[in-house]
């Protein structure tokens, strides 16, 4: 992996790390620093050995949000020029699973950052929250949209409004994090998790997401449609007719990730 300022980055097994780095100031994220996660976000989804992203934070917090020393002095035409969202538009794009493991405090930036991964996980005592309000703005990331589209409308607007922090309890309780782990087993047990997703047929992980992703854009019967489409494409995969014939043979199966064509490769 390149050396990079902010983050740090490794393969461990099928799992690539991303870790923020920043500490001395829990983490706060500035463009260099997010344009660093997102490169390597990118990179690991490119790498046909890594089957998960895991995304987690150094130091006492996940991350306490955007680096205010930055938008201070800003204009409604300098952050156009800027275009600060770019890179965080990218994070959409990934195809492989993003798992990230938070603790701390998981405010503002750092709040959209979690929220743009498939899977949260957090210890009991993480705070969540959105105190943008309280700076006269809003959140820019995606913050509304993935916090309406979790918790709903009237919700998410009472976190929204009041820009107070949410314990991870009341996020468990509205779904925005999938379990909570004491400090102490949350890397152990979140890695866990990413072994088993990388164990799966990588094609079948991929589309899945995929179809899930458009549940949310899609009428019921058009999103049932793009799922069937999904659904036929992995018979073209040498996984599924090793799946399906290791279940005919009563034998653990053992996937490679490639099509028929050989032009689908994700390890072997």
């Amino acid at each position: 992996m390149l050396t990079r300022q902010y983050v740090k980055a490794d393969v461990d097994g099928r799992i690539g790390r991303i870790r923020l780095n920043r500490p001395e100031r829990y983490n706060a994220l500035n463009r260099m620093m997010i344009r660093e996660i997102v490169e390597a976000m990118e990179q690991f989804d490119q790498d046909e050995t890594v089957a998960v992203i895991v995304l987690s934070g150094e130091g006492k917090s996940f991350s306490a949000g955007a680096d205010i020393d930055e938008m201070v002095d800003a204009t409604p035409i300098s952050m156009e020029l800027l275009d600060p969202f770019t890179d965080w538009d990218r994070i959409s794009r990934l195809h492989k699973p993003l798992i990230a493991a938070v603790h701390g405090f998981v405010l503002g930036g750092g709040f959209e950052l979690a929220l743009a991964c498939d899977l949260i996980y957090a210890t009991p005592e993480t705070q969540f929250g959105f105190p943008e309000v309280g700076l006269g703005v809003m959140p820019g990331a995606g913050g509304t949209q993935r916090l309406t589209r979790r918790i709903g409308r009237t919700r998410a607007l009472e976190w929204l409004w009041t820009g107070e922090r949410m314990p991870a309890s009341e996020a468990h309780h509205l779904g925005i994090i999938n379990r909570m782990f004491d400090a102490d087993q949350l890397e152990e047990n979140v890695l866990a998790v990413a072994e088993r997703i990388a164990t799966q047929p990588m094609m079948s992980v991929r589309l899945i997401k995929d179809a899930v992703d458009k549940a949310g854009d899609l009428s019921l019967q058009d999103g049932m449609d793009h799922e069937r489409r999904n659904f036929y494409l992995l018979f073209g995969t040498a996984d599924q007719t090793e799946g399906m014939q290791a279940f005919l043979e009563k034998r653990q199966p053992t996937f490679k990730g490639n099509k028929r064509s050989g032009s689908y490769v994700n390890g072997t």
